[in-house]
């Protein structure tokens, strides 16, 4: 099978486009033809070496993939069966996507909707559910579009447009943050009611800033997170899911403490089953599949290696797609 294989026999990672032999694979009671997979800020640093994603030797990245089950020893799935594939540690410590074929558990795997084809699953991929499960955490922790503007750090990276899109289309105004302002007029279209220079949240730090929003997605960390919970309305929350700009948080107990502000923590890749199905079905119903086909671009098989570099850069817009099969 066709395959993106990650290899170290030293010191130094090497990686290439070549044929695997299947009876590699790992262990799984499930069995996929993938069609398409992905290309994620994760499977950058993964590909490049730049951070030690992978965590064993040899590897299939690609933390997304979505395709048909060729065999289940699965209850949940027969062979036809139209599957889409999250997290759970896929090309980090068990062969990914960026393969013809894929063994996984079953466990693993979501249905995927009938509202939505093997592509736009894919477009939709780990950046997209990310950023469906932030909007959940916002909702379960009472922020309504009458409350005031939502802010998304990243908005024109995969988290940030999916999730600039899907609060626009429940009502919200939402404060798109980009470090690119050329982006304005794609993030416009996406539903944005207005645009933030990046440098507004990576300046000085306060403890308490003046109140602006009633709530967050956050992709960056760091001095990104920390200014932007100082500028919180009274009970505002912030769904925090990124750490584009570093793991720290130089921030204060101010805004917690004085504001009752909250910061939830959203993570996708060992988020439990029921909380995937329901983000799944959630994004069959909300997600405008236009706006995901317009934030969405296609990069050949061929082409991921010399692309990844770009993605570390701050150089992609949206959502990347691989057709696999």
């Amino acid at each position: 099978m066709k395959a993106i294989f990650i290899e170290k026999p030293g010191d130094t990672q090497s990686v290439s486009v070549t044929e695997v032999s299947e009876d590699l694979l790992p262990e799984g009671d499930v069995l996929v033809d993938v069609a398409f997979s992905t290309l994620n800020y994760k499977d950058a640093l993964a590909i490049t070496g730049a951070a030690p994603v992978v965590r064993s030797f040899p590897m299939v990245p690609g933390i997304d993939f979505s395709g048909t089950v060729a065999a289940s020893a699965h209850p949940d799935f027969k062979p036809g069966d139209r599957v889409v594939l999250n997290g759970w540690g896929v090309g980090e410590t068990h062969w990914g996507g960026l393969a013809e074929r894929a063994r996984v558990s079953g466990d693993w795997l979501v249905p995927l909707p009938g509202a939505i084809d093997l592509r736009q699953a894919a477009a939709i991929g780990t950046a997209g559910y990310t950023a469906m499960l932030c909007v959940l955490a916002l909702e379960r922790h009472g922020v309504t579009p009458d409350q005031g503007e939502i802010v998304v750090s990243g908005a024109a990276g995969g988290v940030g447009s999916v999730a600039t899109a899907l609060l626009a289309a429940k009502g919200y105004e939402v404060a798109a943050v980009t470090g690119r302002t050329s982006e304005a007029d794609y993030l416009r279209g996406l539903g944005a009611s207005s645009v933030i220079d990046r440098a507004e949240l990576t300046g000085k730090l306060r403890p308490l800033a003046k109140e602006r929003w009633a709530g967050g997605i956050d992709v960056a960390g760091s001095t990104v997170l920390a200014n932007m919970l100082s500028m919180m309305k009274y009970r505002g929350v912030v769904a925090a899911c990124g750490l584009a700009a570093g793991m720290d948080l130089p921030a204060s107990v101010a805004p917690f403490i004085l504001r009752g502000v909250t910061l939830a923590g959203v993570d996708s890749v060992m988020c439990p089953k029921p909380d995937r199905l329901e983000a799944w079905a959630r994004l069959a119903s909300d997600l405008d599949l236009g706006k995901l086909a317009e934030m969405t671009v296609e990069l050949p098989f061929a082409q991921v290696i010399e692309t990844s570099p770009r993605f570390l850069e701050g150089a992609v817009r949206g959502r990347i797609v691989v057709p696999v099969s």
